[in-house]
């Protein structure tokens, strides 16, 4: 275990330590979990770093639980397939089904925490699926950083 641990930090550049607190990190691991609970250790990670990097960007909520809930909303609840997160208001319940994953969302969470990022995804405010392409990732300003399993990771450069 102690020699895979030092596989990934080396594969890995380390930020400041972040602060969440009990509701802030139940967030990322739910999101963690219902976006990239399929995806290889690494995808999990830049998942998670994506989270962060909105949280610590001035143009989104401050809080981790606010960036993963960020969408459109009627009487207090998410407009289905309105959300920066799809997870969220893709209308089934936040279920934790499979404990192996929630086990490694919650490892992820907390080394995301503190600190550990993935260089190849540095800076990434966006990302989606394979599968689709938004409207969003062709426009300019969003710079293809890599892809990861499953996803595809951006730079947002601004406007």
């Amino acid at each position: 275990m102690k020699f895979i641990i030092s596989i990934i930090l080396m594969m890995f550049a380390f930020m400041p330590i972040a602060k969440a607190d009990e509701d802030d990190f139940t967030c990322l691991v739910e999101a963690i979990y219902h976006e990239a609970r399929s995806e290889p250790l690494m995808g999990m990670i830049a998942v998670a770093n994506t989270i962060l990097n909105r949280v610590y960007s001035k143009r989104y909520p401050n809080t981790i639980c606010s960036v993963v809930h960020q969408g459109k909303y009627w009487e207090g609840h998410p407009v289905k397939n309105k959300c920066q997160f799809s997870y969220w208001c893709d209308g089934k319940p936040e279920m934790f089904n499979d404990m192996v994953s929630l086990k490694k969302s919650i490892a992820v969470a907390e080394m995301s925490l503190m600190g550990v990022v993935m260089r190849d995804t540095l800076n990434s405010t966006h990302y989606h699926a394979t599968y689709v392409k938004p409207d969003w990732s062709k426009k300019s300003r969003f710079i293809r950083l890599d892809k990861i399993g499953k996803h595809i990771f951006y730079l947002d450069k601004g406007k």
